[in-house]
């Protein structure tokens, strides 16, 4: 499912680097059953086609039961669906639900059998830029927990082992500031986060010596406090589902050889 990594460059400016935030870390995720997943092998290749956007986005459940109610004819609702698709809930539990609000037999065929697929997963692309000059990062693992349901899904990243893998075309030059050029190195990974939930979910970024976390809970109170929770709404279908995530590492004061990890950016886009 996973294939090999590629590395992608792109131009960054200074003002667009993520600036660090301490806010509270919200623990504990479901304790109990875990998956841990190696994201330094996605390929940022693997990305799905971007779904253009039209006015005439998929019906949900709501709209055909208002429709429906405001007197629109079943033959007109099927030909919406076939037309648009429906962001419906077509399990048999939704299938009730439009009944029981008077959606007429034949659209509610037509939701079972234009309906999108149920979502499964969500595509990421992780983002991880490295600014001024460096060998390796002060805290080696970056890790990102996603909670769903009684599972903590571990996803994370040996940063050593990644900034190894030399490639010219992820370097750039900074010059955003007249005075001062940058070098940026910025290295994308995108993959697939299995989901089996819908509706809110929970997802802490954090930067940890520690390569063997399971846990938000096993951070040190350093790492909780830089690290940062981000909350977003998983919808039971939908044409595109595009998560952006963008860490960002800046040279230490100090170690001029090391970067720190100074913040993130977590970002979620549905059609």
């Amino acid at each position: 499912m996973i294939a090999q990594l590629l590395a992608a460059t792109v131009a960054l400016t200074a003002a667009q680097a993520p600036r660090a935030a301490a806010p509270p870390v919200s623990l504990p995720f479901p304790t109990g059953n875990t998956q841990t997943y190696n994201i330094i092998q996605w390929d940022p290749n693997q990305l799905p086609r971007i779904y253009e956007r039209s006015d005439q986005l998929p019906l949900t459940d709501e709209e055909l039961t208002k429709l429906s109610q405001a007197g629109f004819e079943p033959a007109q609702l099927v030909k919406m669906i076939e037309e648009r698709r429906c962001a419906c809930d077509a399990s048999a539990d939704g299938l009730i639900r439009l009944k029981k609000a008077g959606v007429d037999k034949t659209v509610i065929a037509a939701v079972s059998r234009q309906g999108l697929a149920p979502n499964r997963e969500l595509n990421l692309l992780v983002t991880l830029d490295f600014t001024g000059e460096g060998r390796t990062a002060r805290e080696a693992f970056l890790y990102f927990f996603v909670d769903d349901g009684d599972i903590t899904r571990v996803f994370s990243a040996n940063l050593p082992e990644l900034l190894q893998r030399r490639n010219t075309h992820e370097t750039m030059v900074d010059r955003s500031d007249i005075v001062i050029a940058r070098t940026v190195r910025r290295i994308q990974l995108a993959g697939r986060v299995p989901l089996r939930t819908y509706g809110a979910h929970r997802v802490l970024v954090a930067a940890s010596a520690s390569p063997t976390l399971t846990h938000p809970s096993q951070l040190t109170a350093q790492e909780r406090a830089k690290a940062q929770t981000y909350t977003f709404d998983y919808p039971r279908s939908s044409l595109q589902s595009l998560c952006r995530l963008t860490a960002g590492y800046r040279r230490d004061a100090v170690l001029a050889y090391k970067w720190n990890f100074e913040g993130s950016r977590f970002e979620c886009e549905w059609n």
